[in-house]
C-alpha cells in the first residue's frame, strides 16, 4: 500500500498538471471501488477549477469551488496524467478530463482505493479523527510520550495508529524504530520520554528522506510520471530478515506484530 512519502510524491507530481485547470468532464467506468464512487465527481465537479492539491495522511484532496475530491490509492491504485486520446485499459476506472486536453486517470486493479467527495467547509468522516501530520511542528517526542502513557500495545503498532500520528505505515515505522534503536515489540507505555524524542526525530528524518528519494517502490507503486521511488535502496531493516545489520553485523530477526512481519536488530534495538 502506498504510504505517506508515496502519496506526497504523487501530489507533487500532479501539481504542475492539475493546479488551476478546469475540469471539463468525468468518466466513471464502474460505480464503485472500495465504496461507491461519489456521484458529485461526475455531476458537480465538471466546470470547476482545481484550486489546490492537498495531502491529509494517505489521502489526496483535489480542492474545487464547491468541494474536494477525496482520493485514496488503496493497495494498488495509481494516478497518471495522460493525453485525452489514450485508450483506457482494463483497470482504468476513472478519467477526470481537463481543459488542457489531458486526463487524470485512476487505475486500481484491486479496487481497494476510494473516490469520495468532501463538500466545501466540511471535514469528511474519514479525516475527522486523524492525528497530527508527522512532518509538522505539533508532532514531536512529547506528543508521543503523552499519547503512549498506559498503553501496553507494541510501540510499532502504537506508531502506526492513525489517531496518534498519520501516515506512518509498516515500512517507515520499521525504519524509524531502527534509527531510534527501539525494539518494535516493546510496550508503548514503557518507552521513555527521551526515547520518544529520538523516535519522533527519526520519523521526521526517514519520511523526509523517503520523499526526497521519491518514495519506496514495492510491487505496484510508481510516481505519476511512471518513475520508481528509490528509497528502497536505503532500507535498513524492512524486508531484510536473515541478513546482516548494516550497523553492527548481527543477523536481523523477524516477528509478526498485528499480522505484519516486523524486522529488527536484536543488538541495536532494545
Amino acid at each position: 500500500m502506498p504510504e505517506l512519502p508515496e502519496v506526497e510524491t504523487t501530489r507533487c507530481g500532479l501539481l504542475p498538471h492539475l493546479l488551476g485547470r478546469q475540469v471539463t468532464g468525468a468518466t466513471l467506468r464502474r460505480p464503485d471501488l472500495r465504496w461507491p464512487i461519489a456521484r458529485q465527481i461526475a455531476d458537480e465537479l465538471p466546470g470547476q477549477r482545481i484550486m489546490a492539491i492537498r495531502r491529509r495522511a494517505k489521502y489526496l484532496l483535489l480542492d474545487a469551488q464547491t468541494g474536494s475530491v477525496l482520493l485514496h490509492l488503496g493497495m494498488s491504485g495509481r494516478l497518471r496524467v495522460l493525453a485525452g486520446d489514450v485508450p483506457p485499459g482494463r483497470h482504468d476506472h476513472v478519467d477526470i478530463a481537463l481543459d488542457s486536453g489531458r486526463v487524470l486517470r485512476l487505475t486500481d486493479p484491486r479496487r481497494f482505493g476510494c473516490l469520495l467527495w468532501q463538500p466545501a467547509g466540511t471535514v469528511h468522516p474519514l479525516l475527522a479523527d486523524l492525528g497530527p501530520e508527522p512532518l509538522e511542528a505539533d508532532f514531536d517526542g512529547e506528543h508521543l510520550w503523552r499519547a503512549s502513557r498506559g498503553r501496553s500495545a507494541p510501540v510499532k503498532a502504537f506508531l502506526m495508529d492513525q489517531s496518534v500520528v498519520v501516515g506512518v505505515g509498516n515500512i517507515y515505522a520499521a525504519e524509524a524504530l531502527f534509527r531510534a534503536r527501539i525494539a518494535p515489540f516493546r510496550a508503548a507505555g514503557k518507552v521513555s520520554r527521551e526515547r520518544y524524542v529520538a523516535l519522533a526525530q527519526a520519523v521526521k528524518a526517514i519520511l523526509a528522506q523517503a520523499i526526497a528519494r521519491g518514495g519506496t517502490t514495492l510491487r505496484d507503486f510508481s510516481a505519476p510520471d511512471g518513475a520508481p521511488g528509490y528509497f528502497v535502496q536505503d532500507l535498513a531493516v524492512y524486508g531484510r530478515a536473515g541478513q546482516a545489520c548494516m550497523a553492527c553485523g548481527a543477523i536481523l530477526r523477524s516477528r509478526m506484530l498485528g499480522q505484519r512481519a516486523s524486522v529488527w536488530c536484536p543488538r541495536c534495538q532494545r
